[in-house]
């Protein structure tokens, strides 16, 4: 691990407040989670479904998009692409800047963070305000996510009521939830009035009809996306679906999966700008399709089902990595589970590779995923990759997790293991020796005792039973 990060992980370990609201939330989700899959034969044919769905179109993704991208155009849609991150905000900035925008609410949106578009925007010069509310709260805090569907979800409300108090010293001091809410609401509606643009994110694209699904419990994604003039919305380009009809079971394993719901408060279905005749909506719609090192995971056959995550949270609402440390301590936009598969792959192995192997590969993740990603058979292939030195392969990085130390002691135990006489002197040396061993083996002595060695070898003992090996 590198010292950023484990440097963080201890952090994380011993901030008590921090694991309490993790376990009670997680808890809770939990069992939110139980209570609308009550038939598991059902919801494992709903999983099968909900894979395939997302299959198939990984399996036409450049096809897809190009005929998404035609039927947007029909719709009066503009459609943007970016390979990068940098090429993504300078689209956003630009067609801002053409339409003189100086202030614009933000829906929420995963991949604006993985843009860093907000500080992108405010050193232009442009007010970029967060309505949803979890955004807003960290937002104030000068925090980013902790988690992809519930951003403030570390935060106590006495600690939200101290930052409101702190940040709007007008409003009296309250820790009561609806009041903290009704609060947020009051600022934010005058912001919605006053805003020159609206940025959202994009659940799913339908390439039968060229719309954009938006789904979300606030209305602020729709009050982001009607209200003002300009609506940009900005994704990934592995969030095409192929038609219209794979959007119902996609929803109901979102919905379910990520907080317990059968379905959301809002699910806004955006085809275009305002049509004349309607009494809201829009001017103008742009679309900026990212890249940002999916095609790259795309290219391989088995990282692919990287990509047919739906953004639920259920990897990470299950993962007991997750559940004590919280997602700041992973230092990327995406935590948990999925993430310790996707930033790997996008950022390269040599940057953040050490995520893949900060799991316990209990399989938690891979139960709960609603489109049965293999995220623990992910994991271990990341690793491999991390070592392999066999100059395949597109992942980024490829081998910079070698160690020569490693590689040497791999190579011993081989070695010895391909011996029987040279294994079995070595066996009962350390049995004889044992008093001798080192008590303190690295990292896995920190928080263990060392394994104890016996005074005879398994051989001996089953001999003594009177078996042999004839």
């Amino acid at each position: 691990m590198s010292g950023e990060f484990h440097d963080s992980v201890v952090k994380a370990l011993g901030d008590d407040a921090l694991r309490q609201h993790l376990r009670r939330a997680m808890d809770s989700l939990i069992e939110k989670r139980l209570a609308v899959f009550p038939d598991q034969d059902a919801l494992q044919a709903l999983r099968r479904y909900g894979m395939a769905i997302r299959g198939n179109a990984l399996s036409k993704l450049p096809q897809l998009l190009e005929r998404f991208e035609a039927r947007c155009e029909e719709n009066g849609v503009h459609v943007h692409w970016a390979e990068t991150t940098d090429e993504a905000n300078k689209i956003v900035f630009e067609i801002l800047q053409s339409n003189d925008v100086k202030r614009l609410v933000k829906g929420k949106s995963m991949v604006s963070e993985e843009m860093g578009l907000n500080h992108f925007l405010e050193d232009k010069g442009i007010e970029c305000l967060e309505s949803d509310l979890g955004e807003f709260i960290i937002q104030l805090a000068g925090e980013t996510p902790s988690h992809i569907v519930m951003p403030a979800l570390h935060k106590s409300k006495q600690e939200i009521a101290e930052l409101f108090h702190e940040k709007f010293p007008d409003i009296p001091y309250s820790d009561d939830v609806d009041e903290l809410t009704a609060v947020a609401r009051g600022i934010l509606r005058e912001k919605f009035m006053q805003a020159d643009a609206g940025i959202s994110g994009v659940n799913f694209l339908i390439a039968e009809t060229g719309t954009l699904c938006l789904v979300e419990n606030e209305g602020n994604g729709r009050m982001s996306t009607t209200v003002p003039r300009l609506h940009i919305a900005v994704t990934g380009i592995e969030k095409v679906v192929e038609k219209l009809a794979d959007v119902p079971p996609l929803l109901s394993l979102l919905t379910r999966s990520a907080t317990g719901q059968p379905i959301t408060t809002y699910f806004n279905m955006i085809k275009g700008p305002r049509q004349p005749g309607e009494k809201d909506g829009p001017q103008e719609v742009h679309l900026v399709l990212l890249d940002n090192g999916r095609s790259r995971i795309f290219a391989d056959e088995e990282l692919q089902a990287t990509l047919r995550c739906i953004r639920c949270g259920a990897c990470i609402n299950h993962c007991p990595i997750y559940t004590r440390l919280g997602g700041h301590a992973y230092g990327t936009v995406y935590p948990g589970p999925i993430g310790s598969i996707l930033e790997p792959q996008k950022e390269g192995l040599e940057r953040l590779g050490e995520l893949a192997e900060a799991s316990t590969l209990c399989g938690a993740c891979g139960e709960v995923c609603p489109v049965r990603i293999p995220i623990p058979k992910l994991l271990n292939r990341l690793r491999w990759e991390g070592v392999r030195q066999d100059g395949t392969g597109e992942t980024s990085g490829q081998g910079r997790r070698r160690k020569h130390s490693e590689s040497l002691a791999w190579k011993g135990w081989s070695s010895l293991a391909s011996r029987p006489v040279l294994y079995r002197i070595a066996v009962k040396s350390a049995c004889r020796f044992r008093r001798l061993l080192p008590q303190q083996l690295g990292p896995w002595t920190h928080v263990r005792k060392a394994p104890e060695i016996a005074e005879k070898p398994l051989r001996e003992l089953v001999e003594v039973q009177g078996f042999t090996d004839e």
